[in-house]
């Protein structure tokens, strides 16, 4: 079994009475330390996967399954014991916290480990140092660039080394030479042993992957 595995899994919304398939029948195997982007146009249900994959949702049908786990057989507590044990989020959109520093913002994934209280400020200074954000660990999130708000997701995301990132469009919002600095970041987190799966619609971006999957009416077609 691969490290991440999808077995004919089909996740369906309902409007009203209709059911629309955003993923449909998928089958997967992304294996641990792999670097995988993941393609297709809008709609096609590149972020529906990447969400069934993290855990934000369940599957209509079929399997999700990380290191073994089926996720859909996992409660709400051990649901969120495992996010915050093997994933870390990236997406588009940042999501910071306004009125916290970009060091407490990245100590968030830490507060609710137990032991960690002492030691989540430092966990945290040394993300942020790793992005080369320690210098602004306590400004918030107005007083930094779009480039460096994104830096302090990174940071967020790896402050509890997961074994897994998954990055939804982390550069939509950036210029370009601020978008090729934090995919040249992702890549030193894959070289040092993170599994990564990015969702992106740039193909210059997917050529940073080591595999390309692409996704079309909520189906894989490559």
């Amino acid at each position: 079994m691969a490290f991440i595995e999808l077995k004919n899994v089909t996740k369906a919304f309902h409007a009203g009475e209709e059911e629309y398939p955003a993923v449909r029948e998928v089958s997967l195997g992304i294996e641990s330390g792999e670097f995988v982007a993941v393609m297709g146009p809008s709609g096609s249900g590149k972020s529906t996967l990447l969400s069934l994959v993290g855990g934000l949702s369940h599957p209509t049908s079929g399997v999700v399954f990380v290191d073994g786990i089926d996720l859909g057989a996992l409660g709400p507590n051990k649901l969120s014991d495992f996010r915050r044990e093997y994933l870390g989020f990236v997406f588009q959109s940042f999501y910071l916290v306004p009125y916290l520093t970009a060091v407490e913002n990245v100590m968030l994934p830490l507060t609710v480990q137990p032991g960690m209280n002492g030691k989540a400020k430092d966990a945290a200074q040394e993300a942020l140092r790793k992005v080369g954000l320690d210098t602004k660990a306590h400004r918030l999130p107005f007083q930094l660039s779009g480039g460096e708000q994104e830096r302090v997701a990174i940071a967020r995301a790896i402050v509890n080394k997961p074994p897994v990132i998954l990055a939804d469009e982390p550069t939509g919002n950036l210029d370009t030479r601020t978008g090729d600095h934090v995919l040249d970041m992702l890549q030193d987190l894959h070289r040092e042993g993170h599994t990564i799966v990015m969702v992106t619609h740039n193909t210059d971006n997917a050529k940073r992957a080591g595999r390309t999957i692409e996704i079309r009416d909520g189906q894989v077609v490559r």
